[in-house]
C-alpha cells in the first residue's frame, strides 16, 4: 500500500460487479477513503460478476479487494442461488423470486468483521430504494436498523467509535446513478447487471435487472455499453432533441 493510501481513512466497500456498487466505490474514492473492496462468491448463478468486480477494483483504485466464499445456495429460496427456479423475464410485483434471503444482512455483517480488523469506521453499500426490485434489504429502514446494530456489535462500536453505514445511492434512480458515476469516471463497460450472464459475459437482456439497467441508460441519455446475447438488445444512442 502506498504512503498516500496509508494516510487515508479506510472504508469497506461492498462490490458486486454491478453498476450500483461500482458507482458507490467511485463515490467513496472521491470522498478520500482508502477503499477495501469486499465481494462474495455466495453460490450465485451469475458468479461471473466476480470477474467484473475484480476489474472494477483495479480500475477504480481500491486499496485492496477480497472475494469471500460463502454458501447461501445451501439454503435455496432464490432464483439467483437455485438453478431449479427460473429467473423472471419481465417486471414483477411484490418481493420477487430473485430476492436472496438475508443477503445484505449477511454481507454487511461480514463487512463489519473486516472493518473491526482494519479499524475502518465507514462501510459503503450500493443499495437504492427507487429501482430496488422490491428487495426488503435495500430500504432505508434496513440501513438505519443495521447502523444501530453496528454500534453495539463490534469492538469499534462499543469502544466509543462511530461506525457509519453509507448508502449514497439510497434515494437515486438508475438514471441518476449512471449520470453520477459517469461524472466520476466509472467505465460502465466493466460492469454487469444481468442475472443470467453467459460464458462470454453477455447479458440476457430480459431479466428484471437488465430491464432496470437499460431503462436507466435510456433515461440518462447514454448508450448502454453492455454486450447482450444474440443481439437481444442493441445499444441505445442518446436521445436527440426531438425525443
Amino acid at each position: 500500500m502506498c504512503r498516500v493510501t496509508e494516510m487515508m481513512h479506510p472504508a469497506i466497500v461492498l462490490l458486486s460487479g454491478g453498476l450500483d456498487s461500482a458507482t458507490c466505490l467511485a463515490i467513496a474514492r472521491r470522498d478520500g477513503f482508502a477503499c477495501h473492496a469486499l465481494s462474495f462468491d455466495y453460490g450465485q448463478r451469475h458468479g461471473q460478476e466476480l470477474h467484473y468486480a475484480a476489474l472494477l477494483a483495479r480500475a477504480l483504485g481500491a486499496a485492496s479487494h477480497r472475494i469471500l466464499p460463502i454458501n447461501l445456495a445451501a439454503f435455496g429460496g432464490s432464483a439467483l442461488t437455485d438453478s431449479r427456479l427460473a429467473v423472471p423475464e419481465g417486471g414483477s410485483s411484490g418481493i420477487p423470486i430473485t430476492y436472496v434471503p438475508a443477503r445484505n444482512t449477511v454481507f454487511l455483517s461480514l463487512a463489519l468483521a473486516l472493518a473491526d480488523v482494519l479499524q475502518a469506521r465507514d462501510l459503503f453499500i450500493g443499495v437504492n430504494s427507487q429501482d430496488y426490485s422490491g428487495y426488503p434489504d435495500c430500504r432505508p429502514e434496513f440501513i438505519h436498523a443495521f447502523s444501530a446494530l453496528a454500534q453495539v456489535a463490534t469492538r469499534l462500536g462499543v469502544g466509543g467509535g462511530d461506525l457509519r453505514i453509507h448508502a449514497p445511492l439510497q434515494f437515486l434512480n438508475k438514471a441518476e446513478i449512471i449520470t453520477l458515476g459517469a461524472g466520476l469516471g466509472v467505465d460502465y463497460a466493466l460492469t454487469r447487471s444481468c442475472y443470467q450472464l453467459d460464458a462470454a459475459g453477455r447479458a440476457c437482456g430480459v431479466c428484471d435487472s437488465c430491464r432496470l439497467r437499460r431503462d436507466g441508460f435510456e433515461k440518462a441519455g447514454m448508450a448502454d455499453p453492455t454486450p447482450y446475447q444474440d443481439g437481444v438488445l442493441l445499444d441505445h444512442a442518446p436521445p436527440g432533441p426531438d425525443n
